[in-house]
């Protein structure tokens, strides 16, 4: 009996041994087990880079009309903070969208999670950024990530005047440990001077008892937009929230694991507006976008990625950065799910 004991066993070893290693090979060749590099970023940026003739720059805000449909960049900081960089990286461009990730996680660390959530949803949407949604039914925003939900969030951090702005300005300049970063004035103005519809917003929303500031506030969200950065902060910004809110470098300052699962969850529900459903099945990592051509990406406990393209598709997406992103996270077997 013991002596077919101990067959069973070897037998059960060789087996799992066998399946392990037919694992092993099958993964390898099926997913790229090589680093990244810059050669390989290259490779996908030029792969990529003529989808910009299918989209469409942002006019409805004249000055990010002015923007160069060509440009592409793409970088990445991998797990250990190393960063990798690729195409035209020294291009600025707006945060758009993507300031809103971080007016969140200010609005959250000085009201707690339950005060803001109170005032809006967690809900995802399939409506684009700037539509109304249910303000004029439940008087809430569906979610931090539109517009509406975006503007109420700016105006529940602390402070006069434009106080609010510095501390978001602050942040990113923080993330990226970049102190040059600053927001374009003629961004700004351009906003402020055709932002009728999320004024339309800011008063709604006023009106329901949501927002009690004036227009400074406003202000505020238009200035957050107009904050001018490149890919590789975009890079370092993903890798921050994947990373629990550490620091590319390990600063630890700001590290909260809730904060950084809350921003993730909110970017994989709703950070690529309406087309967020059909993104996170085809990429699965939490990413945001900005109408300015950028997307910053979290790949949870491991790195971020920055891509920039101007050129949008019809969600008010950057296409090449969409497709630059899906090669890499299926060359490297990136998503979360």
């Amino acid at each position: 009996m013991k002596k077919n004991s101990f067959l069973f066993s070897a037998k059960g070893i060789c087996i799992a041994a066998f399946l392990s290693l037919n694992t092993l090979m099958y993964a390898q060749k099926t997913v790229d087990v090589t680093p990244i590099s810059e050669k390989t970023l290259s490779g996908i940026l030029e792969k990529n880079r003529n989808y910009y003739t299918q989209g469409k720059v942002a006019d409805y805000i004249p000055e990010l009309g002015k923007m160069d449909a060509k440009a592409i960049a793409f970088s990445v900081v991998d797990k250990n903070g190393k960063v990798f960089n690729t195409g035209d990286v020294h291009k600025k461009f707006t945060m758009q969208s993507i300031s809103k990730i971080i007016s969140l996680m200010i609005a959250v660390n000085e009201k707690g999670e339950a005060n803001i959530f109170d005032k809006m949803g967690y809900f995802g949407s399939d409506k684009p950024f700037n539509h109304f949604s249910n303000l004029e039914t439940t008087g809430k925003p569906l979610n931090p990530m539109m517009n509406a939900g975006a503007i109420l969030t700016t105006s529940l951090i602390s402070g006069d005047g434009e106080k609010p702005f510095i501390k978001i300005l602050d942040m990113v300049r923080f993330i990226t440990k970049n102190q040059t970063i600053d927001y374009n004035k003629s961004v700004y103005e351009s906003e402020k001077s055709t932002g009728h519809r999320n004024r339309g917003m800011f008063y709604l929303m006023k009106n329901n008892g949501l927002i009690s500031g004036n227009e400074d506030q406003l202000d505020n969200y238009f200035k957050q937009c107009s904050i001018e950065l490149t890919a590789e902060d975009l890079a370092k910004i993903g890798y921050f929230f994947a990373n629990q809110c550490v620091r590319y470098d390990g600063d630890s300052t700001y590290k909260n694991v809730e904060i950084a699962r809350l921003v993730e969850s909110q970017m994989l529900t709703a950070g690529m507006y309406e087309f967020s459903g059909e993104y996170s099945r085809m990429v699965g990592l939490p990413s945001k976008s900005g109408v300015g051509g950028g997307i910053t990406v979290s790949v949870p406990g491991k790195m971020g990625i920055g891509v920039f393209s101007p050129s949008l598709d019809q969600h008010g997406n950057s296409l090449a950065g969409y497709h630059m992103i899906l090669d890499l996270v299926k060359q490297y077997n990136l998503s979360v799910f």
